[in-house]
């Protein structure tokens, strides 16, 4: 395995374990910048749909320009996200790590792993057949789906964005709002079909209130992630939750689906 370091040891109970690279340092720091980002676009976001809060200076919140700073602090956590999101489609693909688009292609080796680590998961741990030394099929998946959910607040917080440059001009050029028409308009038509709109023609609104609902679905999407890989590090009991943090975890050798995994 190339991301074995070859560290081999045995536990307090007797189990071999080694020491299993999972995610290099530039992975971990994307993926605490996401987090710390969807913190923030998730607290300004509902501001900004039903302002919750106000200030407590005796000028009111239109002259502390308290909706500016949250739709300033959302767009800021926006362009974050899609830096980001550019840097992980690259190494989804070309990582020298691990190439994790191979875990998503329809093969059978993919599907039955899939299987298997669905199977494991609810039959809380009483069936594993499958090697957990690297990123399975199953969170592949769950990877790409946040990912595209992401891609899809992407387009339509553009559309959003590109509805208020009414006059079709912007600070550098008519040529900004012009590209942002032409790739995010689709999501007006296809907002509406989703929402059901109440017009007889798609409006912005549309794209307002899927773009909202989203939110949420990616936001059970980050309950379920949070609560998986505690799950994992409970049952397997190989560190799973400290890869986000060291890179590592530390897998038991000859049990499971793990008997063929041996240390180079």
């Amino acid at each position: 395995m190339e991301n074995n370091t070859n560290v081999e040891y045995d536990d307090k109970l007797g189990h071999k374990r080694i020491r299993v690279r999972r995610m290099t340092f530039s992975m971990r720091l994307i993926h605490w910048i996401n987090v710390v980002s969807m913190i923030t676009a998730v607290i300004t976001g509902l501001y900004i749909a039903h302002p919750y809060y106000q200030t407590f200076m005796a000028d009111g919140a239109v002259d502390k320009y308290v909706m500016a700073w949250n739709r300033w602090g959302h767009f800021i956590v926006a362009i974050i996200f899609d830096v980001t999101s550019i840097i992980v489609s690259y190494l989804f693909f070309f990582s020298r790590f691990e190439k994790h688009y191979k875990k998503v292609l329809p093969t059978k080796k993919n599907i039955i792993e899939f299987w298997e680590v669905f199977l494991n998961l609810v039959t809380l741990n009483r069936r594993k057949n499958f090697d957990s030394s690297h990123n399975d099929s199953f969170n592949a998946v769950y990877f790409i789906i946040f990912h595209a959910l992401l891609a899809w607040m992407l387009f339509t917080g553009l559309q959003m964005y590109v509805h208020g440059l009414a006059s079709g001009e912007s600070s550098i050029g008519a040529w900004w709002p012009w590209m942002l028409h032409l790739i995010t308009d689709w999501t007006v038509p296809f907002s509406a079909w989703v929402v059901g709109s109440a017009t007889e023609t798609a409006s912005i609104m549309d794209v307002r209130i899927l773009h909202h609902l989203s939110m949420w679905v990616i936001i059970i999407w980050v309950m379920f992630h949070i609560y998986y890989q505690v799950w994992r590090t409970i049952f397997w009991q190989e560190g799973d939750i400290a890869i986000v943090v060291g890179g590592s975890k530390f897998m038991k050798v000859g049990e499971d689906g793990n008997k063929d995994v041996s240390v180079k």
